[in-house]
């Protein structure tokens, strides 16, 4: 039996209900499209904010606590003792650096540092004092002053040798002979208590 030809009307209806269908089509392809456009931007900027993040962290960490211009090299160890006593050339000192060095008596370790001030004199001190020697964690230099790594206080160079007593550098004694800085045996002898650790807290 053959179809019955469609009306006019009937016609236009079903073009209509097609172009419906299209812009129904079009109106979610467009949605998707716009939101893969903003998806993909989004993911980028986490993953570099990710990025940044973890290099800070980063970086953070391999920096430590301490900044560069507080790290002391390893302490020197003293010189053969000559006539008892110890001997440095003063140009040794000239450019105002901290100098730590360690003196092996027996089964002890006294550690002292030289320095140059900022009005030209040269000082000793035992890396240690009265207060925070059990620590054993001695000074370090920051700039023209030295530093505590216990109790984190600060002493201006100029008042080492000078002021002794609570968390100052204890006192070494020295002296110059022309161009040698001169240190006696017994004098960093003396200070062997700051470094006596067995039964310390």
């Amino acid at each position: 039996m053959a179809k019955k030809p469609k009306t006019k009307k009937a016609s236009q209806t079903e073009n209509n209900a097609n172009d419906l269908r299209a812009r129904k089509k079009a109106a979610v392809m467009a949605t998707s499209k716009k939101k893969e456009g903003y998806l993909l931007p989004t993911v980028i900027a986490v993953l570099v904010v990710a990025a940044v993040a973890g290099g800070y962290m980063l970086i953070g960490n391999q920096s430590g606590t301490a900044p560069a211009a507080a790290v002391q090299a390893a302490p020197q160890t003293v010189p053969p003792a000559t006539d008892n006593r110890v001997t440095y050339p003063v140009a040794m000192f000239a450019d105002g650096k901290a100098r730590h060095f360690d003196f092996k008596d027996g089964e002890h370790t006294i550690r002292y540092f030289v320095l140059k001030s900022a009005d030209g004199v040269l000082r000793a001190a035992f890396d240690a004092c009265d207060v925070c020697w059990p620590a054993g964690k001695g000074y370090y230099q920051e700039g023209d002053v030295m530093v505590c790594r216990n109790c984190n206080r600060r002493f201006v160079s100029t008042k080492v040798n000078e002021v002794k007593g609570g968390c100052n550098p204890a006192p070494l004694n020295r002296r110059v002979e022309g161009d040698m800085l001169v240190i006696e045996v017994d004098d960093i002898r003396s200070g062997r208590g700051y470094f006596d650790f067995k039964g310390r807290a």
